[in-house]
């Protein structure tokens, strides 16, 4: 399969629900039971006898509209068409606990003026859904507010899972049946409730604390760590997108990863999902208008270089100038008296007339180089003359010994670059020498001066690689090489040297006088590339090449720099790189690996960080407190309901996990809610509507006499038992 490119999906204004609007007066004084799913990610209620509920995102905002200055209240999708009310978003829940009573507050208000309620109490029986193993202090909390704000009847709480699996399971037909597993898949958690007989066993449920929203934020997490410094900022709800449509189980996550290590086959599995990006518009010429640009650039061209030789030949012509008036200056010496030159030198800016040759000399190279390179079109190179550096001491004045001593530096100079140019010629003589002396091996004995150049050849590549695995272990401190390093950095902080005092005497700080020393220095410091590499390398290309153009089974796949790049090759798929004026391609997420890491957590938490058993031994231990006819009855009936239950592959992992913990004879069948996310709703409605109702309700008298912590103990519902979290 290619891989594929996404957009991101523009985001809508809200929607109007497709709940038919039933006349409340339809309802009115029918004590109709009203039935609210409470999830953290989504509000469903509606009467208990429609045939679907309102659905909304579980948020709420309070919102001061800046054009009319009058305050709004904005539930659900409503709050992305004000700007200002992302900020002030609130949801009702604390990742699985419902704490904020204010927006469940504003949410059931909400939900009351959309049913029609009109009236101040609101005189109908409530069937809310909460999760499994509820702080008893949060069910008070959110009775308090039912009972003491809306006068409600009465009230009845039941968990979500149990009744997505009475809905799927109430009617008569093919896999009817009253026993079963249930794998509820929650925003902020996963339940596995047992029922045996129709009635859940919550004594024996258990809750692993990840769900849909902490794998989006896992997502998100691998996204940020993959694109540290990407240009467009990637939201929750984007991830959360991105979760839904593209993340899967994998059957073997270890089997997958081995197969993505093929660098095609993890370009084949990666989708690709595009962020809005702008370009920069350039404007598009003509060839006309080219051909004009071009000749303008040339006709620039041409003034510039005029300008250019004017400014020369100006400067020559000022240089000539400047040398005749010198030499008509120096002409005029015997004219005047010792004290009257001396003077006259000082006011043309010269010490003596050392410095007015000097000058003259100047002047005339520099007239001579000029008018040499008018004729030939380059500076000639001349050898220079150091007249004064034989003159003995004696024979010159200050100024001659200052003279002489530059001269000295200035031949000493010269003489050293003629030596490192004779040095040079050598280098290249011999260099010639070498090649010709290796190319009359070549032609005598060609398989041995192949054999002797790939022994070379290897033997530079195991060097290279040696201090390739001598890198990577340092950066692991828990390695033997980076343990080494540590000690050899801890016996120089102890060795004994010179203190700081005594070296401002005849005492000194003697390191690095020894070559050990330096062989030290470069074990420690891993960070630059070391002389003896960057010269291994070197001469590594120089044998490939001489391995490429004489030795036919030598080819460029046998090379350093081809070896490499297959070995990076797996990188440069994990992560593409565009070039830097690729806005589009720097605006794109590849999704690879994070496909299948994202929902792996659910059957090894670790993986994100989580200190809990994964799904797989959680209903293992479930099973174990069962009997064999009564574990066969659970496993004969999986029943997955919740949003994050239909991502793909979860169904075949599961069946993949716990195939192997029970025995072959014992049949496994897994199912899926026909409407994961609404089920629990319509079962909670079927339940509201039967006689069974009335049994699990808290009336108004009750509460106020026992309080909110007072619960009916029945199936479906959280009850004071032995709860095992």
């Amino acid at each position: 399969m290619d891989s594929t490119c996404f957009h991101l999906p523009t985001p809508s204004l809200p929607s109007a629900s497709p709940y038919p609007d039933i006349p409340y007066d339809s309802h009115r004084g029918q004590n109709t039971p009203i039935v609210i799913d409470n999830g953290s990610s989504f509000l469903r209620w509606g009467f208990a006898d429609a045939s679907s509920p309102y659905v909304g995102i579980n948020a709420v905002a309070k919102y001061k509209e800046r054009r009319n200055n009058k305050p709004l209240l904005l539930f659900g999708e409503a709050i992305d068409s004000e700007n200002g009310a992302k900020s002030q978003a609130r949801t009702p829940w604390e990742g699985d606990i419902l704490l904020n009573f204010d927006a469940l507050e504003n949410a059931l208000d909400y939900a009351f003026i959309k049913l029609g309620i009109d009236t101040s109490t609101v005189e109908h029986p409530i069937l809310m859904s909460e999760r499994l193993c509820t702080p008893l202090h949060s069910r008070a909390l959110t009775s308090e507010l039912i009972f003491e704000l809306y006068s409600v009847p009465s009230l009845a709480y039941c968990v979500d899972g149990p009744m997505s699996f009475y809905q799927n399971n109430r009617e008569t037909s093919e896999h009817f049946t009253s026993d079963g597993l249930v794998l509820s898949f929650n925003t902020a958690s996963t339940s596995v409730i047992p029922i045996l007989n129709g009635k859940g066993l919550l004594s024996h449920a258990k809750r692993i604390s990840w769900g849909g929203s902490q794998a989006s934020e896992y997502l998100l997490k691998l996204i940020q760590l993959k694109y540290p410094s990407f240009p467009t900022r990637v939201t929750s709800q984007q991830s959360t997108w991105m979760l839904h449509k593209f993340c899967d189980f994998a059957l073997d996550y270890q089997a997958q990863l081995r197969t993505l290590k093929d660098p095609l086959q993890l370009r084949a599995s990666e989708r690709i999902i595009q962020f809005p990006f702008s370009v920069v518009v350039t404007e598009e010429k003509t060839g006309e208008e080219l051909a004009r640009i071009a000749e303008k650039r040339k006709e620039q061209g041409r003034k510039l270089q005029e300008m250019a030789a004017k400014t020369r030949t100006e400067k020559l012509l000022q240089k000539e100038k400047d040398l005749q008036y010198l030499l008509a200056f120096r002409e005029r010496k015997g004219q005047d008296g010792r004290r009257e030159w001396l003077n006259k030198l000082q006011e043309e800016g010269f010490d003596d007339e050392n410095g007015l040759d000097e000058a003259i000399r100047k002047l005339e190279n520099n007239i001579k180089k000029a008018r040499k390179k008018e004729v030939d079109g380059e500076e000639p190179i001349e050898e220079p003359s150091f007249p004064l550096v034989d003159v003995p001491d004696t024979e010159l004045d200050e100024d001659g010994l200052r003279e002489k001593k530059k001269q000295k530096l200035m031949k000493a100079g010269f003489e050293a670059r003629a030596r490192a140019r004779r040095e040079k010629e050598k280098e290249r003589e011999e260099k010639e020498r070498e090649e010709k002396r290796e190319e009359e091996e070549r032609e005598a004995d060609f398989d041995g001066w192949a054999r002797k150049t790939r022994q070379e050849h290897e033997s530079l590549m195991s060097k290279i690689k040696e201090r390739s695995r001598r890198r990577a272990a340092l950066s692991d401190r828990k390695s033997a090489a980076a343990q080494a390093r540590m000690k050899s950095i801890a016996n120089l902080a102890a060795d004994d040297r010179v203190p700081k005092k005594k070296r401002k005497g005849n005492h000194e700080d003697m390191f690095g006088a020894d070559d050990a020393d330096w062989a030290i220095y470069r074990k420690i410091n891993t960070a630059n590339v070391s002389s003896d590499e960057e010269e291994d390398l070197n001469q590594l290309q120089i044998i490939e090449q001489k391995l490429l153009t004489h030795d036919p089974t030598f080819t460029n796949q046998n090379t350093h720099a081809s070896l490499t790049s297959r070995r990076s090759a797996l990188i440069t798929a994990f992560k593409p790189i565009y070039a830097d004026g690729n806005m589009e391609g720097n605006t794109r997420l590849h999704l690879n690996v994070e496909r299948w890491r994202a929902c792996e957590p659910w059957f090894s938490p670790s993986m994100a960080g989580i200190d809990s058993a994964g799904l797989g031994e959680v209903i293992q231990n479930i099973l174990n407190r069962f009997s064999e006819s009564e574990k066969g009855r659970l496993v004969k009936n999986i029943f997955l309901t919740g949003g994050p239950s239909q991502y793909n592959g979860l169904i075949p992992r599961l069946h993949a996990t716990l195939r192997p913990i029970l025995p072959p004879e014992m049949p496994l069948e897994i199912f899926r809610a026909a409407d994961p996310t609404r089920d629990a709703w319509k079962g909670m409605a079927k339940f509201s509507m039967t006689t069974e109702f009335s049994s699990a309700v808290v009336t108004r008298e009750e509460y106020m006499e026992y309080g909110g912590e007072r619960i009916r103990k029945w199936w479906a519902g959280n009850w004071n038992g032995r709860l095992i979290r």
